[in-house]
């Protein structure tokens, strides 16, 4: 590892601890990301977004914390610093995803999820990506679902022309049909952007979430997002999170329902097939 003075500047200034050297990391799509060595024996991670948008990093940190309040549920990279342009998090060795800490996820998501919160929503608005994520408070998930999850993103895609207007309709009257198909729950503790890149298996048999959306929503959104982009070994996921606190029968079917949110998102960000994507998986509730 060489040293980048910048960056390391930067991280002594907030961490109050000499950085020894750093090196680039691979991996995400909007954030610059540096590994670090402390002169203190620790290893962190830095991540940089140049211009970020307001209480960008503040919302993630924020995020990390109220999911690491949860005894015994799922973990999360320790928050060593945040500013505005930037988050430091304690560095988290990955490994090969296995059966028995697949499982001890599962029951640890099962524990954040029941533990509940206030609302629907939270009390300040985030994002998911760059995209601003509303989260107003509604006592009503099927509102909260089609006004803060699915109207949001669905007008973007049509003022911007990237979903026709038959597929834009389509999405809505699937999402106006939540409140028959999803049954009733309290709000539960949601990591909210749970898909498989968000989901480091540690090399100590450990699976810690990182760069959360979270708020106060259904706890079938978290889990039709693992499903829907493959996460390893989530069959024993879900099993042991099934044990430790039973879905209402059915769940399996109602995936898509709840996959509309990020498909639309995922419309927004990278183009119109996911969008087709999303009114094909609504049809099938209508």
């Amino acid at each position: 590892m060489a040293r980048q003075p910048a960056v390391a500047g930067k991280a002594e200034r907030l961490l109050d601890s000499a950085v020894i050297a750093t090196a680039p990391v691979a991996g995400g799509d909007i954030s610059t990301a540096v590994k670090l060595r402390l002169s203190n024996g620790r290893t962190a991670f830095l991540k940089t977004l140049t211009q970020a948008p307001p209480r960008f990093f503040a919302r993630e940190a924020a995020g990390l914390r109220w999911l690491a309040e949860v005894d015994d549920g799922v973990a999360t990279p320790e928050v060593l610093a945040v500013d505005d342009d930037c988050l430091i998090l304690g560095w988290v060795e990955t490994g090969r995803p296995g059966t028995e800490a697949a499982a001890a996820f599962g029951r640890a998501l099962a524990r954040t999820h029941v533990s509940g919160a206030p609302s629907y929503g939270s009390d300040a608005d985030g994002y998911v990506g760059r995209l601003p994520l509303p989260n107003s408070p509604l006592d009503d998930w099927p509102a909260f679902f089609a006004e803060r999850r699915v109207a949001p993103y669905l007008k973007v895609l049509r003022d911007k022309g990237i979903v026709t207007p038959e597929d834009a309709a389509t999405v809505e009257r699937a999402a106006a049909k939540v409140g028959e198909i999803v049954p009733e729950e309290p709000p539960a503790r949601l990591h909210g952007d749970l898909w498989n890149g968000n989901v480091l298996w540690g090399n100590d048999d450990r699976v810690v979430v990182i760069d959360p959306a979270a708020y106060g929503g259904h706890r079938e959104v978290d889990l039709a997002m693992l499903a829907l982009f493959g996460l390893p070994q989530l069959p024993h996921v879900m099993a042991a999170y099934n044990e430790t606190a039973p879905l209402a029968d059915g769940w399996e079917e109602r995936l898509g329902i709840h996959q509309l949110f990020p498909l639309l998102v995922h419309a927004c960000l990278f183009g119109g097939a996911y969008g087709k994507r999303a009114a094909t998986v609504a049809q099938r509730y209508l």
